[in-house]
C-alpha cells in the first residue's frame, strides 16, 4: 500500500530472494461500515475499488499547526457501505474455502479499532450472514455426498489424525448414542430460531472440482484469547453450586510438522451446516463481552473459530477408507474476529475493563512488530529473530507467516470523525501488512489409485441389483438360498403328467414311477457327492483351523512382545514428556533471562551513544570556545594595540602643546621685557581690566616666524575609510565655528545594520547639558567588526568633545591691596591675558589636519 504524500526514500541496497515467484503478499482488503448517524461527520471516503481517502476533520489542523493532509492508501480491493455480505465473501473468503477443500490452509482475520464491524463481517446479523456461516455452507454444499460416517476419522491429541476400521467406528457411534449428554443436532431435528436466520443461505455455492474418490470430515473447535491466556468455548464443565470451577486456560504446542495447536481443546464433528454452526453458536454465549462508552457489546477477547477438513482416498475397490495414515489430508482454515484497539481517554475504562484493553492493545502491538520484523527480513535480507512467542496470538498462527497457509486482513474502519486518529494508525497497519509476503503452499502429492473408483463400484451394485430384480429373487441371504435350492431342483428330470383319465390307463404310473427312480439314484449320487464334499471340506477346515491356531499362537506371541514394547515406549514417551517439560521451563527461564540481558544491552548501548554523543559535543565545544579565545586575544591585542598607540600620539602632541605655549608665552614676555617703560607700571583697577577685556578678543600676536593658526574644519583621521555618522535627530544645532565633519560618510538617524555593512567607521553625535548650562557635544567613534553570525558590531574606541564657554562667565582674580614690583606686575599682567584667552588648542598626536575642537584654557 502507498500513501499519496510524500515519502521518505527508501534504503538503497533491497536484498530480495530468490524464490520470490512461490510466494503470495498478505491479501488485505477494506471495509467501511455506515455511519450510525446520518448527519454525522465523516472522515473516511472510497475514492476508487481499491482506494480510500483519509483526511483530518474539522478544527484538528488548528490542534496540529496543519501537520497532516488529506492521504490516500491503496488496498487489493475496497468494499464501501452498500457491499453486500456475499459479494464480500465472494472475493475474500471463497478462496479460502476451495484452497481448504483442496489440502491447504488458510487464515482469515479481521481488524480495526473498537465499533468498526469486526464481529458483524464475521458472524453477521438475524437474515444477512456473515462469512463464518457462509464458509460452513460452502464446505457442506461441497463435501455433502461424500462425507464419512461419524468416528471413521478420529483426531489425536498430537494434532494429527487416524483412520478407523468400520467395527471400531461402529463402536464409537454406538457409545456415542448411550451417552446421556444432549448431543449435536442432526439435519432433522429443529433448528434454533435464535441464529436460524443467520444460515439462512439461498446461495448453495459450492467447488466445482472436489476430489470424488475421497471421502471427507469436519471438525470444528472454538477458543478465546483473553488477557493473554487461551480459554476453550467448547469444553463442558460440570456445575458446582458450592463452589463453582473456573475455566483453565490451554497450552501451545509444536507438532512434528512445526505447527501449533491447543492442547486438550474440544474438537467436535460435525455433519452439517446447522450443527457446526449451533456448536459455534454455544461456544459464543461463553465470550466475553462488555459494554464501553464506544460500543455497547465490545469483545474483550480474540476468538478463534477453526474448522478441519479430513480427507482420506478410497481403496482400490471404491468400498472403504484407504488404512494408510500417509494418505490422510488434514487441512485448517481459522476464522479470527479481533478484539478492537482503544484508547482508555476515550473509553473510560477502569479496573478489569482497563486491564482488558491494555492486554488487547498489547497483543495487537506485537503482531504489528512481527509483521514490521517480517517485512524487514524479506525487504533488506536480514535475518532478525520474529517475536511471536511475546503473544499468545501470534504464537498460534506462528506457521501461517511461516508459509504453512494463505493469510488475507480485512480492515474494517468506522469513518465517523472521532476515530481519526484511531483509524490512521489502522491504515499505517495495514500499509506495512501489505508488503509481506508468506511461502505458497505446496500441493498435496497424488494418491496413485485408479480414479472414478467409487461411481464404477457404486454402478456395479445398481446393475447387480438391477439383474436380480429382473429375475424376481431378493437380494436378501435367505432368497439367494431358495434360489440355490430352485437352480438345483431344474437339473433334476421333468415329471411327467400324473392326470389318470381312464381306469385301463396303465402308461402314466410307470412313467411317474421310472422318473422318480431315475430322480431317487440322482439324489443318492448328489447325496453321496455332497457327502464326498463334506468330508473334504470338514478336512480342509480342520488343517485350515490347525494352522489358524498356530497362526494365534505366533500372533499371540508377537503381541506379547509388541504390548512389551509399546509398554516399554510408553514409559520411554513419559519419561521424554517429562524432560521435554523441564526442558520448555529451562527454555522459558533462558528465554527471560536472555531478555532481561538485551534490554540491558540496549540500555548500555543508549548510554554508550549517549556519553559518545556528550563527549563529542564537548569536544567540539572545547573548539569553538578554543576558536572564540583565539578570535578575542587577537581582538584585544589590536585593541590595546591601538589603544597604546593612541596614547602614545596624544601625550606626544600633548607634550608639543605645552613646549609651543612655553614658546609663545618667552616671546610675549620678551616683547613685554624689551618693551620702553618711562614709569613704573601699576596694576589696573578691576574696571580697567573689565574694559580691557572686552576690547581685546584675541591674544597677542606671535612672534614673525610663527605661522598663523588656520581656523578650519576637523578631518577624520582615516580619510580613505567610509563612516556612518549617527546623528540623533533629538540634536540640536549649536551654530559654532567648528562643525564636526567627515567626508564620505552615510548620514543615518539611527543606526542600521545595511548602513554598518556598508562602512568599517562609525560616529555618534552625543549632546548633554554640562554644569555650567552649556550644550557639550560628544563624538563618540568606533570600528565596525563582522560578527560570525553575519551580523555587524561597534568596538568604541575615541571620544571626542565640543565644548561652548563664555569669557566673561569665568572667574577673575581680585587686585591686591598692596603694590607689587614691576616683575610681579608684568606676570600678572600675562596671567591674566591667559585667563582671559579663549583662543588656545589642543592638537592631537599624528594629525596634520589642523586643530582640534577641545577648547580649554590654562589652569590658574
Amino acid at each position: 500500500m502507498k500513501a499519496a504524500r510524500t515519502k521518505t526514500p527508501r534504503k538503497p541496497v533491497l536484498k530480495k530472494s530468490s524464490n520470490t515467484s512461490l510466494k503470495d503478499p498478505v491479501g488485505v482488503y477494506c471495509r467501511v461500515r455506515p455511519l450510525s448517524v446520518q448527519d454525522q461527520e465523516c472522515c473516511i471516503e472510497v475514492i476508487s475499488e481499491t482506494t480510500v481517502q483519509i483526511h483530518p476533520p474539522d478544527g484538528y489542523r488548528i490542534f496540529r499547526n496543519g501537520e497532516y493532509r488529506e492521504t490516500q492508501y491503496t488496498f487489493k480491493e475496497v468494499f464501501g457501505t452498500l457491499v453486500t455480505q456475499k459479494a464480500l465473501f465472494d472475493v475474500v473468503a471463497r478462496p479460502l474455502v476451495e484452497d481448504l477443500i483442496r489440502g491447504k490452509n488458510g487464515l482469515l482475520f479481521t481488524y480495526g479499532v473498537t465499533g468498526s464491524g469486526k464481529t458483524h463481517t464475521m458472524t453477521g446479523s438475524p437474515g444477512d450472514g456473515g462469512l463464518l456461516p457462509r464458509c460452513l455452507d460452502m464446505i457442506f454444499n461441497s463435501i455433502g455426498p461424500f462425507q464419512a460416517k461419524r468416528f471413521v476419522f478420529k483426531l489425536d491429541d498430537k494434532n494429527g489424525v487416524d483412520v478407523q476400521c468400520e467395527v471400531d467406528a461402529l463402536l464409537e457411534r454406538q457409545k456415542r448414542d448411550a451417552m446421556p449428554i444432549p448431543k449435536t443436532p442432526s439435519g432433522k431435528r429443529q433448528i434454533d430460531p435464535e441464529f436460524a436466520d443467520m444460515i439462512s443461505v439461498r446461495d448453495h455455492c459450492k467447488v466445482e472440482e472436489v476430489e470424488e474418490d475421497n471421502v471427507y470430515s469436519v471438525f470444528v473447535s472454538y477458543i478465546e484469547i483473553y488477557n493473554n491466556y487461551i480459554y476453550d468455548l467448547l469444553e463442558e464443565i460440570p456445575f458446582d453450586p458450592i463452589k463453582p470451577k473456573p475455566p483453565q486456560s490451554k497450552v501451545l504446542r509444536e507438532d512434528q510438522n512445526h505447527n501449533m495447536y491447543v492442547i486438550g481443546c474440544t474438537e467436535v464433528e460435525v455433519k452439517s451446516t446447522e450443527e457446526a454452526f449451533e456448536v459455534f453458536w454455544r461456544g459464543q454465549k461463553k465470550r466475553r463481552i462488555a459494554n464501553t462508552q464506544l460500543n455497547r457489546e465490545s469483545s474483550r477477547s480474540h476468538s478463534v473459530f477453526m474448522i478441519k477438513l479430513a480427507q482420506a482416498p478410497l481403496d482400490a475397490d471404491g468400498d472403504n477408507v484407504l488404512q494408510e495414515r500417509e494418505q490422510i489430508t488434514l487441512s485448517q482454515l481459522s476464522l479470527v474476529d479481533l478484539a478492537g484497539s482503544e484508547r482508555t481517554n476515550r473509553t473510560k475504562a477502569e479496573g478489569n475493563r482497563l486491564r482488558e484493553a491494555g492486554n488487547i492493545n498489547q497483543s495487537l502491538m506485537t503482531l504489528r512488530t512481527c509483521i514490521e520484523v517480517l517485512r524487514e527480513n524479506q525487504m533488506y535480507g536480514t535475518n532478525k529473530m520474529v517475536p511471536y512467542r511475546d503473544s499468545k496470538l501470534t504464537h498460534l498462527f506462528k506457521n501461517y507467516f511461516d508459509g504453512e497457509g494463505k493469510v488475507r486482513m480485512i480492515v474494517c474502519v468506522n469513518p465517523k470523525a472521532e476515530d481519526y486518529e484511531e483509524s490512521l494508525q489502522v491504515m499505517r497497519f495495514a500499509e506495512m501488512t501489505q508488503e509481506v509476503e508468506v511461502a505458497r503452499p505446496v500441493d498435496k502429492p497424488l494418491c496413485g489409485l485408479t480414479p472414478g473408483r467409487r461411481f464404477r463400484n457404486q454402478a456395479f451394485k445398481d446393475e447387480l441389483s438391477r439383474k436380480l430384480e429382473m429375475r424376481g429373487g431378493p437380494i436378501s441371504g435367505e432368497t439367494e438360498e431358495q434360489s440355490v435350492t430352485e437352480m438345483l431342483l431344474q437339473n433334476f428330470p421333468p415329471l411327467p403328467s400324473c392326470e389318470l383319465l381312464d381306469v385301463n390307463d396303465d402308461q402314466t404310473l410307470p412313467r411317474l414311477i421310472e422318473v422318480l427312480e431315475k430322480r431317487h439314484r440322482m439324489r443318492q449320487m448328489l447325496s453321496e457327492e455332497f457327502t464326498k464334499n463334506v468330508l473334504a471340506f470338514k478336512t480342509m477346515l480342520q488343517e485350515f483351523d490347525s494352522s489358524i491356531v498356530s497362526k494365534e499362537n505366533y500372533a499371540q506371541g508377537k503381541l506379547t512382545e509388541k504390548e512389551k514394547m509399546i509398554t516399554g515406549q510408553k514409559m520411554e514417551i513419559e519419561r521424554l514428556e517429562k524432560k521435554t517439560k523441564t526442558l520448555e521451563y529451562k527454555i522459558e527461564i533462558l528465554e527471560k533471562t536472555t531478555t532481561i540481558y538485551e534490554e540491558d544491552k540496549r540500555n548500555l548501548q543508549q548510554e554508550l551513544e549517549s556519553k559518545s554523543q556528550k563527549l563529542q559535543r564537548q569536544a567540539s565545544d572545547k573548539r569553538r570556545l578554543e576558536a572564540r579565545l583565539q578570535g578575542m586575544v587577537t581582538e584585544t591585542t589590536m585593541k590595546w594595540e591601538k589603544e597604546c598607540e593612541r596614547r602614545v600620539a596624544a601625550k606626544q602632541l600633548e607634550m608639543q602643546n605645552k613646549l609651543w605655549v612655553k614658546d609663545e608665552k618667552l616671546k610675549q614676555l620678551k616683547a613685554i621685557v624689551t618693551e620702553p617703560k618711562n614709569e613704573k607700571p601699576e596694576r589696573p583697577s578691576r574696571e580697567k581690566d573689565r574694559e580691557k577685556a572686552f576690547q581685546r578678543s584675541v591674544s597677542p600676536p606671535p612672534a614673525p616666524n610663527a605661522p598663523p593658526v588656520r581656523l578650519r574644519h576637523r578631518r577624520s583621521r582615516s580619510a580613505g575609510e567610509r563612516w556612518v555618522d549617527h546623528k540623533p535627530p533629538s540634536n540640536v544645532p549649536t551654530e559654532t565655528v567648528m562643525q564636526p565633519h567627515v567626508s564620505h560618510a552615510i548620514t543615518v538617524a539611527a543606526a542600521n545594520e545595511k548602513a554598518l555593512a556598508k562602512c568599517d567607521k562609525y560616529m555618534l553625535t552625543h549632546q548633554e547639558l554640562a554644569s555650567d548650562g552649556e550644550i557639550e557635544t560628544k563624538l563618540i567613534k568606533g570600528d565596525v567588526y563582522r560578527t560570525r553570525g553575519g551580523g555587524q558590531a561597534v568596538q568604541f574606541t575615541d571620544i571626542e568633545t565640543l565644548k561652548q564657554e563664555s569669557p566673561t562667565g569665568r572667574k577673575r582674580r581680585s587686585s591686591p591691596s598692596s603694590p607689587t614690583p614691576p616683575e610681579d606686575a608684568a606676570e600678572s599682567e600675562w596671567t591674566d591675558v591667559e585667563t582671559r584667552c579663549s583662543v588656545a588648542v589642543e592638537m592631537r598626536a599624528g594629525s596634520n589636519l589642523g586643530p582640534g575642537y577641545q577648547h580649554h584654557a590654562q589652569p590658574k
